[in-house]
């Protein structure tokens, strides 16, 4: 979701995985992740909450999975919201 500079919060760069990628999200039934990539693009979380996180895409960005086609982000500010579903009595984040 973009978002303005401003409402990002003081964060830190996630760390990329032993593969080298920034993953979103990744998928408990099947392995497979939500990459995010582009040139100079940092994938960043909020200091007191790491499942909030941000992306910082200077030029622009690509988020990239193993079943469907990638999706293109125009340089600018993230938020990353992740889908959830409901369950009687609750919400919870979809699995793929």
């Amino acid at each position: 979701m973009p978002v303005a500079e401003g409402d990002v919060p003081e964060c830190s760069a996630v760390p990329r995985d032993r593969r080298g990628r920034m993953v979103l999200a990744r998928g408990e039934a099947t392995g497979h992740a939500h990459v995010i990539g582009g040139p100079g693009l940092r994938l960043l979380a909020d200091l007191d909450d790491p499942e909030r996180m941000f992306i910082d895409a200077p030029q622009y960005g690509r988020v990239t999975h193993e079943e469907h086609g990638p999706i293109s982000l125009p340089a600018g500010h993230y938020r990353v919201v992740r889908q959830r579903e409901y369950v009687p009595g609750s919400f919870r984040p979809v699995a793929d």
